[in-house]
C-alpha cells in the first residue's frame, strides 16, 4: 500500500514545539511589535526543526502574502533578466517573494496574467511594458499596489520607472552621423494604438531617430522598416531596407533582440558588420556585450530600472496613499565593434 502523504506542519504544531502561544507564533512570523528577542528565537528554532512553512492564503488572509508578481512581455528578451535581477536585488535581504509570468505582447494574454496575479492575493505588481489600455493599468493599480516599467506617461493611480527613450535615440544617431553616416535607417515596432505610440519605448524611440536625423539635417534620410521588437522582427526589418533601391549604411534596431536579427539578414545577404553596414541596438543586453556579437548598444541600465521599480512598491505596499512617483533614467551609448566609421566609397 502506498504510504499517505505526510501532514503539513501547522501553526499549532510550531506552538506546542516552542511551548509559546500560537498569537506569540503568529507574531513572529508577522515581525510584528510585542515578540521578545528570547520567544522569536524559540519560535524560528521551532520553525527550523519542523521544516514549517507558512501557507501564503492563510497570510493573505492576514493581510499580506509576501509574494510579488512580475509581469514580462516574453520571455526570449535577455534584456528583462537584467530588470529582474535588479528586482530581485533590491529585495534580496526583505520577506518578499518574486513570481514571475510572461504576458506575451497581447491585451487579452495580459490581462489573463494580471488576474492570475490579484487573484492569488499578491502584495504588489512590478507590470514591464504592458500594453494594456490606461484605463484598465489604473484599475489594476487601484486594486493592488502596481508599479510599470518601461511605459511612459503619469498616473496618479501607479508609480513608473522609465527610460529617456528619445534621448536614447539620438544617442544612436548623434554616433553615426558623427562615424560620418547619412543614410541611416531604423526598425521599429509597429503600432497603431493611440495612446500607446505617445507611451510605449518603441514609439519613442522612432520619434527620437526622426527628431534625431531632422537634428543632423538628414531629414531627408529618415527610412523605416516597420516590424515587431523580437528576433524575427529584426531579420524581416533588415531584409527590407536591404532590397531598398539605395540601401542604408547604417541599422539602428530598436532593441539588442532586434539587432540579433538584423545582423543575420545582412550575413545571409553576404555583406559584413561594420564594413559593409553599421549595426547599433538599444537595451546594452548580455547579448549586447557577448565578444563575437560585441553590439553598439544604448545602455538604459535595466538593474537599476528593477531597482528602483521594487523600492517603489515596497513603499507603494506600506503607503498606499501617497503621491505616486515616476523614475525617468538617462541612457549612455556603449560602443563595440558594429559600427565603424562610413567606408569612403559609400
Amino acid at each position: 500500500m502506498d504510504k499517505p502523504a505526510p501532514r503539513r506542519v501547522t501553526i499549532v504544531d510550531v506552538a506546542r514545539h516552542a511551548q509559546v502561544s500560537t498569537t506569540a507564533v503568529s507574531k513572529v512570523l508577522r515581525n510584528a511589535y510585542g515578540a521578545s528577542p528570547a520567544m522569536r528565537s524559540k519560535v524560528q528554532q521551532a520553525i527550523a526543526e519542523l521544516g514549517y512553512r507558512p501557507s501564503a492564503a492563510a497570510r493573505g488572509l492576514r493581510g499580506q502574502t509576501y509574494t510579488i508578481g512580475v509581469m514580462i512581455p516574453e520571455l526570449r528578451n535577455l534584456f528583462f533578466a537584467d530588470i529582474l535581477d535588479g528586482i530581485n536585488a533590491q529585495l534580496g535581504d526583505s520577506d518578499y517573494q518574486v513570481l514571475l509570468a510572461a504576458g506575451c505582447n497581447g491585451e487579452k494574454a495580459e490581462a489573463k496574467v494580471i488576474d492570475a496575479m490579484i487573484d492569488r492575493s499578491m502584495d504588489g505588481l512590478v507590470l514591464i511594458a504592458p500594453v494594456s489600455a490606461r484605463k484598465r493599468l489604473t484599475e489594476v493599480a487601484r486594486s493592488v499596489p502596481t508599479v510599470v516599467v518601461g511605459r511612459h506617461g503619469s498616473s496618479p493611480a501607479y508609480d513608473s520607472v522609465t527610460d529617456d527613450d528619445i534621448a536614447g535615440a539620438a544617442l544612436v544617431v548623434d554616433h553615426l552621423a558623427g562615424l560620418g553616416h547619412r543614410r541611416i535607417a531604423h526598425i521599429e515596432h509597429h503600432e497603431t494604438d493611440r495612446i500607446r505610440l505617445a507611451e510605449m519605448p518603441n514609439a519613442l524611440r522612432a520619434n527620437g531617430y526622426r527628431a534625431a536625423m531632422a537634428a543632423h539635417g538628414l531629414a531627408d534620410h529618415v527610412d523605416i522598416a516597420s516590424t515587431s521588437y523580437t528576433q524575427a522582427g529584426g531579420y524581416l526589418g533588415a531584409q527590407q531596407l536591404l532590397a531598398r533601391p539605395v540601401r542604408p549604411t547604417a541599422i539602428f534596431a530598436g532593441a539588442d533582440v532586434v539587432a540579433l536579427g538584423a545582423l543575420e539578414a545582412i550575413a545571409e545577404a553576404g555583406l559584413t558588420v561594420p564594413g559593409d553596414i553599421s549595426v547599433a541596438g538599444y537595451d546594452n543586453s548580455a547579448l549586447a556585450a557577448f565578444g563575437p556579437i560585441s553590439l553598439t548598444s544604448v545602455d538604459q541600465d535595466g538593474r537599476q530600472m528593477g531597482a528602483n521599480a521594487a523600492r517603489l512598491l515596497v513603499e507603494r505596499i506600506s503607503q498606499r496613499d501617497r503621491r505616486t512617483a515616476h523614475i525617468k533614467l538617462s541612457p549612455t551609448l556603449v560602443v563595440r565593434r558594429t559600427t565603424s566609421p562610413l567606408h569612403p566609397r559609400e
